[in-house]
C-alpha cells in the first residue's frame, strides 16, 4: 500500500466523522453515506495488506477509531502482528476473572519496549520520603473519598511521547490545591518543569519526581500557566517568565515511605496527593476494576511513573486507591484507574507528596 493513500484516507475519515457527529439528519443524510463508504474503503485497504484473518477486522476498526497512520505496508503488517499479540493478552487475562479487566486502547499496537521508552521515566530515588512530615490525627476517616465530587480535580491531560509523567502529577496536585484555596480553576505548565527543573534532580522527558518539582517551584518563584508556557512534549530551553506565574509553592509535605495510613489520611483530609509506582507490562491496557500485580516491585528504586491519588474506596470487597493518570481521557476508566490498597501495591506509597500553595 502506498504511503500517501493510508494517510489521506485516515484524514478523510477523521474530518467526515467529525461532521457526522454534529449532524442531526435522518438516515438519508449524504454525509453519513460518505462516512460508511470511507470506513468500508479503509477496512478494505487494511485487509488487503494484512489479509482476512481472525483479528484483521478488529485491527482495521481499531486503526480507524484511534486515527492510526501507518506509512507503509510493512509497518501495517508489523502493527497488526503486535495488535494480535496484545489482543491475545487481553482475552487471556479477562478469562481469569480477576479484579480488573484489560481492553483495547490506543497502545494496542505498541510493544512493551516502545511503551516503556515513550511513556515511562527512569526509576527514581525517593530519598525525600524516607521520613515524612505529614501529621496524622485521631479523626475517623471516611469510608470513601473522591475529590472529583468537590470539583477541585482538573481535567485529565495527555503527556504524549515524553516521559514527563512527573510534571503532570505535579501540575495535577498544584491545580487541585489552587482550586481548593482560591475557588478558581487553573491549568499550569508541564513544559516549564520539563525545560527548567533539571537542577532539582529532574530529567525532562527522561523522568523526575513531583517532590523535587515542588521544591523547584518553591525556590524558582512560581510556575507559569499552561497558556503562557504551552506543552510541546519534548525537551527544550527554559523560557520561564515571572510575569506569567500562575501559582507559587510555600512548602511541600512528604508521606513517609510506604506508609499507606499516612497517604490515606492525607487524601481523606487534605487534598489529592502526588504518588509514583512501577508500571509493568499489561497495565498499559488497563480498562477498569481494581488493579493488582504479583510482578511489580515495592521499593523506591522500582517506581517509573508518577500520577495523582484523588480518592479511595472499596469495590467488590477490595480496597483501592482512585488515581488520575496522564495518558489521555480515552485510556482506562476515563483517564483514571483503581489500584489495590493495603499492600503498597507496585510501590504506590513510596514517593508520595503534596504541595502547599500561595
Amino acid at each position: 500500500m502506498a504511503r500517501t493513500s493510508f494517510s489521506l484516507l485516515i484524514i478523510l475519515i477523521a474530518c467526515v466523522a467529525g461532521a457526522s457527529s454534529a449532524s442531526t439528519f435522518d438516515d438519508e443524510n449524504p454525509i453519513r453515506t460518505v462516512v460508511s463508504d470511507a470506513l468500508r474503503e479503509f477496512e478494505t485497504s487494511i485487509l488487503s495488506v494484512v489479509g482476512d484473518s481472525r483479528h484483521a477486522l478488529s485491527f482495521a476498526r481499531f486503526a480507524h477509531r484511534y486515527g492510526k497512520r501507518y506509512e507503509t505496508a510493512e509497518e501495517t503488517k508489523l502493527r497488526f502482528a503486535i495488535f494480535s499479540e496484545n489482543l491475545k493478552l487481553i482475552r487471556s487475562h479477562n478469562k481469569k476473572g480477576l479484579s480488573y479487566t484489560l481492553g483495547v486502547n490506543h497502545f494496542a499496537d505498541w510493544t512493551w519496549e516502545e511503551f516503556r521508552r515513550h511513556r515511562l521515566g527512569a526509576a527514581q530515588n525517593c530519598s525525600a520520603t524516607t521520613k515524612g512530615n505529614h501529621k496524622l490525627t485521631e479523626e475517623a476517616l471516611p469510608e470513601m473519598k473522591d475529590w472529583r465530587v468537590s470539583g477541585i480535580v482538573s481535567p485529565v491531560k495527555d503527556q504524549g511521547h515524553c516521559g514527563s509523567c512527573w510534571t503532570f502529577s505535579t501540575t495535577g496536585a498544584l491545580e487541585a490545591a489552587y482550586k481548593q484555596a482560591f475557588g478558581k480553576g487553573i491549568s499550569l505548565s508541564e513544559q516549564q518543569l520539563v525545560d527548567c527543573a533539571g537542577a532539582f534532580n529532574n530529567f525532562g522527558c527522561s523522568g523526575g519526581l513531583p517532590s523535587q518539582a515542588f521544591e523547584y517551584v518553591k525556590y524558582n518563584g512560581g510556575l507559569d500557566t499552561e497558556e503562557a508556557y504551552p506543552y510541546t512534549g519534548k525537551n527544550g530551553e527554559c523560557k520561564f517568565s515571572s510575569e506569567n506565574v500562575g501559582v507559587q509553592v510555600l512548602d511541600s509535605v512528604n508521606i513517609t515511605l510506604g506508609a499507606e495510613d499516612e497517604l490515606k489520611h492525607a487524601v481523606a483530609f487534605v487534598r489529592p496527593v502526588s504518588v509514583a509506582f512501577q508500571v509493568v507490562n499489561g497495565f498499559r491496557l488497563y480498562k477498569e476494576g481494581v488493579y493488582t500485580s504479583d510482578t511489580c516491585g515495592r521499593t523506591p528504586m522500582d517506581v517509573n511513573h508518577a500520577v495523582l491519588a484523588v480518592g479511595y474506596g472499596v469495590e467488590n470487597g477490595v480496597p483501592y486507591w482512585l488515581i488520575k493518570n496522564s495518558w489521555g481521557a480515552d485510556w482506562g476508566d476515563s483517564g483514571y484507574f483503581k489500584m489495590e490498597m493495603g499492600k503498597n501495591m507496585c510501590g504506590v506509597a513510596t514517593c508520595a507528596s503534596y504541595p502547599v500553595v500561595a
